[in-house]
Formats: structure tokens, C-alpha cells, sequence
């Protein structure tokens, strides 16, 4: 079955998350993506390492269906193989600050005088305007300026997510953008620069409560894991562990009231909106609270799952692993490593098309390993590539 971005050429020049898996994304949707890295191999195959002579968990997500090309871009040669690389490509994604493109000959013009139909898709921390534009970051100080970090955690702890939800988020509103610019592409035969920020993906995500502020003031203080806009959301004990429980509006509320024998909240004025509940969300869930503790985490979901109230268990990272529902979506794939005969569970392309599904096809490329056919394709010779090898460009 053949991917819906197939005949694409993607040319991925990013680093750690927003631009790899936006490249990612695309090769699981078919594009040919060619990871571009310096020779020895980028800082972010390394990340968080599966074993001394194995990578990091990190690349092991977002080098699937990717060739490796390693080239020295400081090398004037370096940058000759790249502008061909550009001239055959349809897209290019660089998550790198306006000055390092500018640098490396990355602008969108230069570009465009090579290919006019060519597409930059860049990740920048921060933006390409305003005072901080050539400050880099990462994930956690998205999180940490939209207000989120700080409404997370409790009063004076302040706490980051585990989840690196900004960078990915950033990839894949750079990967819609993407696709936008190709569909316009067809119409006007022309590329165009595709730009987006973690800052500005964390403000997107957060937005909800930047709005609210923005316009009541209310100076929200944080309050953990219960929600302060309807009730009772929360993560209770159980008698064998937790469970989260998300109640909002007044169907849900009736429900879960029913269920843990509160029908005495069901007519009470004080309780007859979200907003209220929120404001009440420490009674309502010292109550819940009392009920889940008498019972084990099954108990609890059952009987949520019987009166249509959303709630799932608090589940260690092993334990996710092996839970039947994560099993029953078969998203996640047995990819090996580069060289190594195990492997390990990663996420294919979480959306299905019925006719065009992508996915994961072959497992992350080694450092270089498809350089020698790549600068084939691109018409340099045998005698070029062992001159290329020697001069330490590629």
C-alpha cells in the first residue's frame, strides 16, 4: 500500500525533537526523509542511551524510516553536497535559530534560489522576532513560560511535565504546516517558508487558561492535579493504587454523584454549574476521595466505566507496557536497533488512513549508512566519494 506523500523528498537538518519527528511524521506518511548530521552522528542519538553500543531512546523514535547522510556543513564541500541535496528535494526542515541558518546558507531565499519550489519548515525556541529570537530551548521552558509549569505543580513547587508534550506538539503543527504548504504548492508551483516556536506551541496549548486570566484576572493559584474549573477531577487513591477521574458538566456530575451514593449533590444550588463545582472541587473530592479508598483500582473503573463517567488507571511505565487496551491499538512496534538483534517499542504514526495508512517501514539508519548511495543519486562519482571520505565532508 503506498503512502500518500510518496515521490516527496524531505531533507531533515533538525536536532533533538521538533524538527526530527516533523520529518518523522512525513516519512510516515511515505516521504523519502534524508537525515542530514555531522560525521560521528548528531547529539540526539544519544539521548537518554539503551546501552553502551546502542543509541538513545529518543532517535530510536525519530529516525524511523530514515536515511542517514553525514556531512561536515562547516566544509565548503559540505555545503556544495547540500545545496545538490536542496536542488532535489521538496522540503527542508531545520530546527535551528535564525542566525545558524543564516550561517549554514539555510535562508528560505537562498534556498528558493536553488529550488523555487521548495519548503523550509524551521523550529525555532523562541520565534524569529522579539528580543529573545536567537535564545535557544527547549521543551520545559515552553512549558515553564505559558503558565503551565507553574499551574501544574502546587503552591511555590512549580512542576514540568514528564511528558515533552511542547516539542512534540511543536513537530506536529509543523508537519500540518507543512502538508498546508505543499497543497498550496499544487496551485501556485511555488514553496514557501513554514515557521513555528515551542513558545508559541505552549501558548497555543495553554491558551484555555490564558484567556480566562487575560480576561477575569483571577490570579489562579495552583492546586496539583484537581481541576479548578469543574469537579471532582481528580487523581485518587485507591486500596491498591490510583486512578484519575475527569468530571465536567452537569451529566457527568449527576453520574458520578449517582454512583458513589451523592445524590444529595444532584439538587444542591451550590453545585449547579462547572464553575461552582470547581470552586467546591476540595469537598466534592474529599468525598470521592473517602469512596475510591474502600475499593481497588478495578472496582473504581468499573464502576465508572458503567456509568459512562471518564476515568482510567495511574499506570507505572511497565505497567503501561503491558496493559490490554495499549496492546489492542497495536501501536506500538517491535524496532530493532542499527546492528543489535533486540529491540524496543515504538510508536508508529498515531492516525489511520484507510486507504493510504503509513507507518513505520524500517528501523533508524546508522551514523552514515546510506551516505555512499545517497551522494550516488546525486551524480558524484566513486573517486568523488572516496575524495568526499578523505577530506572528512562526509
Amino acid at each position: 500500500m503506498s503512502g500518500v506523500l510518496d515521490g516527496l523528498r524531505v531533507i531533515d537538518l533538525g536536532r533533538y525533537v521538533a524538527g526530527p519527528y516533523c520529518a518523522t511524521l512525513l516519512a510516515y506518511l511515505g516521504a523519502e526523509v534524508i537525515r542530514v548530521e555531522r560525521p560521528g552522528g548528531g547529539e540526539d542519538r544519544y539521548i537518554a542511551p539503551l546501552g553502551d553500543d546502542a543509541g538513545g531512546s529518543v532517535f530510536m523514535q525519530t529516525g524511523c524510516n530514515k536515511r542517514s547522510l553525514t556531512l561536515k556543513l562547516g566544509h565548503e564541500r559540505g555545503r556544495e553536497v547540500l545545496d545538490r541535496l536542496v536542488e532535489s528535494a521538496d522540503v527542508v526542515v531545520a530546527n535551528l535559530p535564525p542566525a545558524a541558518l543564516e550561517k549554514l546558507g539555510l535562508t528560505y531565499e537562498r534556498l528558493c534560489e536553488l529550488n523555487p519550489r521548495i519548503i523550509l519548515t524551521t523550529q525555532t525556541a523562541f520565534g524569529t522576532e522579539g528580543p529573545w529570537r536567537d535564545r535557544g530551548g527547549f521543551d520545559g521552558v515552553g512549558q515553564a513560560m505559558s503558565g503551565a509549569a507553574y499551574m501544574t505543580g502546587r503552591p511555590g513547587e512549580p512542576a514540568k511535565a514528564a511528558a515533552p508534550y511542547v516539542d512534540y506538539a511543536t513537530a506536529a503543527l509543523s508537519a500540518v504546516g507543512t502538508l498546508a504548504a505543499l497543497i498550496e504548492r499544487e496551485q501556485s508551483g511555488r514553496g514557501q517558508h513554514v515557521e513555528a516556536s515551542l513558545l508559541g506551541t505552549a501558548l497555543a496549548v495553554f491558551n484555555s487558561h490564558l484567556i480566562e486570566e487575560g480576561s477575569l484576572r483571577l490570579g489562579r493559584q495552583p492546586t496539583g492535579n484537581r481541576v479548578q474549573t469543574s469537579g471532582p477531577s481528580d487523581v485518587f487513591e485507591t486500596a491498591d493504587g490510583h486512578v484519575l477521574l475527569h468530571v465536567v458538566g452537569g451529566g457527568l456530575f449527576k453520574r458520578i454523584a449517582k454512583t458513589i451514593g451523592a445524590e444529595d449533590w444532584i439538587e444542591n444550588p451550590d453545585l449547579d454549574a462547572d464553575s461552582k463545582r470547581g470552586d467546591r472541587r476540595d469537598m466534592l473530592c474529599d468525598r470521592v476521595q473517602a469512596w475510591c479508598k474502600t475499593r481497588t483500582s478495578e472496582q473504581v473503573l468499573d464502576a465508572m466505566a458503567a456509568a459512562g463517567v471518564p476515568a482510567g488507571p495511574v499506570l507505572a511505565i511497565a505497567e503501561t507496557l503491558e496493559h490490554p487496551q495499549v496492546a489492542a491499538l497495536g501501536l506500538l512496534k517491535a524496532v530493532g536497533f542499527p546492528g543489535r538483534d533486540a529491540t524496543v517499542p515504538v510508536a508508529d504514526l498515531p492516525v489511520s488512513l484507510s486507504r493510504t495508512s503509513g507507518g513505520i517501514r524500517h528501523r533508524p539508519p546508522d551514523v552514515s549508512e546510506h551516505s555512499r548511495e545517497i551522494l550516488a543519486e546525486l551524480g558524484y562519482s566513486e573517486t568523488d566519494i572516496v575524495e568526499l571520505r578523505r577530506a572528512g565532508v562526509v
